[in-house]
């Protein structure tokens, strides 16, 4: 053996003695996650089973909201947050819905939506306006709150039950998250259910649905809604569940559109469901001499 090769393999024998005996180190202290007390096992079948008994026994939902909406342009750097208003969101199945935003303190209309799941109408006290269409979206709008159809809220006030045709799997995972109330971390174990559909003539699945499970309670804490271009649409995030009545429903709805760049939070003050809600309290009575504008 050479000088040279002697001297590698003398270091490459020192090296790791050097870093055992404890003089190249230091130690930090860590924050330690704090677990759930109790964490809980499902299957993918039992998760879709809940899921679907808990949309087959919602009838009707009734809720009064705070409602305040935000709107980021990242390539401009500007972000908008509009002034927090008083809502009323009715639901009824199979697609009925109705919501209404209120001025603060002055008590008045600032939008009335309705809609009877194919088509909706926007009243607009202010401008005087009522929009008419769709509730598909065929053109996007440059401003993203334009962009808004009721479905958005049918979807995030409530999770749909998986049809029968769909394909779904589970994964199990974790997130380590900071509660900023009490300076500590929680350390979050989850469920992730991913509902797909097949694609006609093809062996590929398409993304329809992503729904997180925390193990702690079995609750949807997030919904994922994907487009027919795979693209992530819609994200729900589910606060803190609490009681109303006998009901559990989440503190707080936030409905985030990254492609549109907009998002809406929804602070739940009050949850009535299936009590009876008529037809007529999902139509809008347009005053005589609102401009009716015709939106695709």
């Amino acid at each position: 053996m050479s000088a040279g090769s002697r001297r590698a393999a003398t270091v490459g024998l020192i090296l790791p003695l050097v870093f055992l005996s404890g003089c190249l180190f230091t130690t930090r202290k860590l924050p330690v996650p704090r677990y759930p007390a109790v964490t809980q096992e499902a299957t993918a079948d039992q998760l879709v089973h809940q899921i679907n008994e808990r949309w087959n026994d919602l009838q009707s939902l009734n809720a009064r909201v705070e409602i305040r909406a935000s709107v980021t342009k990242q390539n401009e750097g500007v972000a908008r947050d509009y002034t927090t208003i008083r809502g009323i969101i009715l639901m009824r199945k199979p697609e009925l819905l109705r919501v209404l935003g209120q001025v603060p303190v002055l008590g008045t209309r600032a939008f009335d939506m309705a809609s009877d799941g194919k088509n909706f109408t926007l009243l607009i006290p202010s401008k005087n306006t009522a929009y008419k269409g769709s509730n598909a979206e065929s053109r996007k709008s440059s401003t993203g709150l334009e962009n808004m159809r009721p479905k958005l809220f049918f979807d995030a006030m409530a999770i749909r039950g998986i049809d029968p045709d769909n394909e779904y799997t589970v994964t199990a995972d974790s997130d380590t998250v900071v509660d900023a109330s009490k300076k500590h971390l929680l350390f979050i174990p989850e469920y992730i259910l991913s509902v797909m559909r097949p694609k006609p003539g093809s062996h590929e699945l398409q993304p329809l649905r992503v729904i997180h499970v925390h193990r702690e309670d079995l609750l949807p804490y997030q919904q994922d809604l994907y487009d027919d271009q795979n693209n992530l649409e819609t994200q729900v995030f589910y606060g803190r569940y609490v009681d109303f009545g006998d009901k559990k429903y989440p503190s707080t709805v936030t409905i985030k559109r990254p492609l549109e760049e907009y998002q809406v939070v929804l602070t739940v003050e009050k949850v009535v469901v299936n009590m009876p809600l008529s037809d007529d309290q999902f139509q809008i009575k347009i005053p005589e001499g609102t401009k009716i504008q015709a939106v695709e």
